[in-house]
């Protein structure tokens, strides 16, 4: 069996093994990582074959870890990416160039239909009648998205949000609330086959997804990197955030909302931002705690997607194209059915 893992920001980690009795045998570790001594490759070889084929990546990389001698160093990987790499060649995981992508970006939607047309897609594509997908959203009016387990109350102030015209809608993945002024963010989606990153974890596919954008932000000129769990940030400041869900249809959504210009009085008009939630981020202003695009890297919100566009066909391919008739149907009736209903409004009130 073989398996290849990229980590995000790191190195290449390449992995050959073969199962004898439930158990994983012959392993071979290969890379362009760095590794000092030299001698650390036969310990990690050695630590992990004999292991049982059903070791979780805890498991596999605690085991790594602790065979590794004292003062080794490892550059551009880590045990826990040896075992992502492992647990993606035993689930036979598939990579981005496996997939003839499609790129998407098309006309404005209402925030609403916007809530739909994601779950649609992702169902499309994990019952085999779309292939993999990069949609690129537009914004055309106000709106706050909040996540599927998040409270609305505690979230969004209803009457400020209603007087300054922003449509209120909650999504089907989890996380936190989304500040979306009209033509002031950047939002995409990608609906994959859960095959894109079988073997990892919930944290190591987000950074996974998300790679290739942080490279077109780089290109850009802006120092963005990825922080755990969720944030795509810089030395200035948070630029967005991402969310995830796995479907079981056997598909992956996940979104990432980016601040291309923003009003920060206006956003705490309407988020209702705790003073527990902002105790950890060193500011008492939320809006400090967001730096936009536009301001960073000097660019168009369209010079910016177009760099973006222009990173992922580069580093993946990808066909253009466009929502169905039948996929926009299929939204617009689960709007009537569930994202325009109090009671998917109120799930969490």
């Amino acid at each position: 069996m073989h398996g290849e893992y990229k980590v995000p920001g790191g190195k290449l980690v390449v992995v050959d093994l073969d199962i004898v009795d439930g158990k994983i045998a012959g392993f071979r570790l290969a890379g362009d990582f760095f590794l000092e001594p030299d001698s650390a490759l036969d310990n990690i070889d050695a630590a992990v074959n004999g292991l049982p084929e059903d070791s979780d990546a805890t498991h596999i990389a605690a085991a790594i870890r602790n065979a590794l001698p004292e003062g080794a160093l490892l550059l551009g990987f880590s045990p826990e990416g040896v075992a992502t790499a492992i647990r993606r060649s035993l689930a036979r995981a598939t990579s981005w160039n496996d997939y003839d992508w499609q790129l998407i970006h098309g006309k404005a939607y209402p925030p609403v239909l916007q809530m739909a047309i994601d779950q649609v897609l992702s169902e499309e594509v994990g019952a085999g009648r779309r292939k993999p997908t990069l949609r690129i959203w537009e914004w055309n009016q106000p709106g706050v998205v909040i996540g599927s387990f998040q409270s609305l109350k505690n979230e969004v102030d209803m009457h400020n949000a209603d007087k300054l015209g922003f449509q209120v809608v909650r999504r089907i993945s989890g996380g936190g609330a989304m500040f979306m002024d009209a033509d002031s963010v950047i939002t995409y989606s990608i609906y994959a086959p859960a095959e894109l990153v079988q073997g990892m974890t919930f944290a190591d596919s987000y950074a996974f997804l998300d790679e290739w954008v942080i490279t077109a932000l780089k290109s850009t000129g802006i120092e963005a990197f990825y922080q755990p769990l969720n944030d795509i940030t810089s030395p200035s400041g948070k630029i967005g955030g991402a969310a995830q869900k796995r479907l079981g249809t056997g598909a992956v959504l996940h979104h990432v909302t980016m601040s291309y210009d923003m009003d920060g009085d206006k956003m705490v008009q309407v988020l209702r931002i705790g003073r527990e939630k902002m105790s950890d981020k060193g500011t008492k202003s939320a809006a400090k705690r967001v730096d936009p695009l536009r301001r960073q890297s000097g660019l168009s919100r369209a010079e910016i997607i177009d760099r973006m566009i222009a990173t992922f066909t580069g580093l993946y391919g990808a066909s253009r194209d466009d929502i169905t008739d039948d996929e926009l149907a299929k939204a617009k009736q689960l709007v009537e059915e569930k994202f325009a209903t109090e009671a998917w409004l109120h799930r969490v009130p």
